[in-house]
């Protein structure tokens, strides 16, 4: 009688509750395919050489470094990939496999000029036993420093500077381990900040009856919608895993586009960054 009247209790108590629930959050669509792939989108400074206008003062030579990323490497490789996603132009994929292949043969191999996508990429599939890496780089100009004479927005641009250098002063960037950094580079307001930065702050920047800033925004946005194309040309089926590493704007964009993609399942990057 009392394992009928506590089921009873639950019954009523999860019932209310969903009763409570305001509409717009309850959940009335199906979304993902039963079949969804498993992606883990992980975001990171670029480590070796970039042309990227903000980079990271990091020596990836560094051997204290190199054991850092090696320790990295074992938390993300718990997510069991199958497919390592990088970013590097498809066409140079035959290479980059014959290159991935052989350190896979040869842990102990030295790079001259060694980046994110061979001290870290190519460590978290070797851990998992990834076969495959493939590229989905897509280049595409565009001016994110666009001076705009004569801007009818004229404050947006100013305010958010110094509520940016507010947000840096409490989560600084340089002097911190590279684990926190690491952290730091993959939480979503971060991620979401790094859109802001290198496209949407351009949308407040047009003179009267123009798009100058929006233009440009637009020819970014676009290099990361062909990035996402550029992954779903990849073969691969519902028994794989696939692992993404790129620099944070593109992994901030991506998370937007996993999340209402029904092909993929996105997970939690934090349930391996413990």
């Amino acid at each position: 009688m009392k394992q009928i009247l506590t089921f009873l209790f639950f019954v009523t108590t999860v019932n209310i509750f969903a009763q409570n629930v305001p509409y717009e959050k309850k959940i009335i669509y199906k979304t993902k395919f039963d079949d969804a792939i498993p992606v883990l989108n992980v975001g990171t400074f670029h480590m070796g050489e970039t042309s990227d206008a903000n980079a990271t003062d990091f020596d990836e030579n560094n051997k204290k470094n190199q054991q850092e990323i090696k320790k990295l490497a074992k938390m993300l490789a718990e997510f069991k990939p199958t497919i390592i996603v990088i970013e590097d132009l498809p066409k140079n994929d035959s290479l980059r496999q014959i290159s991935y292949s052989d350190y896979l043969k040869n842990p102990t191999k030295k790079f001259v000029n060694p980046d994110e996508i061979e001290l870290l990429a190519y460590e978290v599939g070797r851990l998992s036993g990834a076969k495959k890496i493939y590229g989905i780089d897509f280049k595409e100009k565009y001016n994110y420093n666009i001076n705009v004479v004569n801007s009818v927005d004229t404050t947006t641009l100013s305010k958010y500077s110094i509520l940016s250098d507010e947000n840096d002063s409490k989560n600084p960037e340089k002097g911190i381990p590279f684990y926190d950094l690491f952290k730091l580079n993959n939480h979503p307001q971060y991620l979401e900040s790094l859109i802001n930065f290198n496209a949407d702050l351009l949308l407040y920047n047009s003179s009267k009856n123009h798009a100058q800033g929006a233009d440009e925004a637009g020819k970014f946005y676009h290099r990361n919608l062909v990035m996402f194309s550029n992954l779903n040309q990849i073969p691969m089926t519902k028994d794989d895993r696939i692992f993404i590493l790129m620099g944070g704007t593109h992994t901030a964009f991506f998370m937007d586009f996993l999340k209402r993609s029904p092909k993929f399942q996105l997970e939690n990057t934090f349930n391996y960054l413990k």
